[in-house]
């Protein structure tokens, strides 16, 4: 697993001739070893009995996913890995793609881990992470004397 880090540009508020080709935030991250990774977007949602976790991930399959909890920690990750070939007119063409992320979040206290649940549907990977009953929101009006 590579450690993705970021370095400022000297003069970033300053848009360069080159800033739409080259943003560092548009392509993947490549590393030596031909495997490109990208972090997917997160929508992190607190409800009164659960929290929610989306994940924007287009054009993959739930298979491709896999959601482990360990240590109070949630890790989404995945690796995909395609291969293609064309043969036209003599000529002959092999291509292999592989692409890979992984995600994690420190859980809270109140999270019930067994009853975590995912789906994913249209692009978007959605986790449901319920509250324990002792975690449910009572509102309470405090008298000011």
């Amino acid at each position: 697993m590579s450690l993705l880090v970021r370095t400022p540009r000297l003069f970033s508020s300053m848009p360069t001739v080159f800033s739409d080709f080259f943003d560092e935030d548009r392509w993947p991250v490549t590393s030596g070893n031909g495997w490109s990774s990208s972090v997917p977007a997160a929508n992190i949602q607190e409800r009164e009995k659960e929290y929610v976790i989306e994940l924007a991930a287009p054009g993959m399959e739930k298979n491709d996913f896999h959601v482990d909890i360990e240590n109070g920690m949630l890790c989404i990750s995945s690796e995909k890995e395609e291969e293609t070939e064309d043969k036209d007119n003599g000529y002959s063409r092999k291509e292999f793609s592989y692409s890979s992320f992984s995600r994690s979040f420190s859980l809270p206290e109140n999270v019930d881990e067994d009853k975590i649940k995912a789906s994913y549907k249209e692009g978007i990977l959605s986790l449901s992470l319920p509250k324990t009953k002792e975690a449910t929101i009572q509102k309470k009006e405090v008298k000011i004397s």
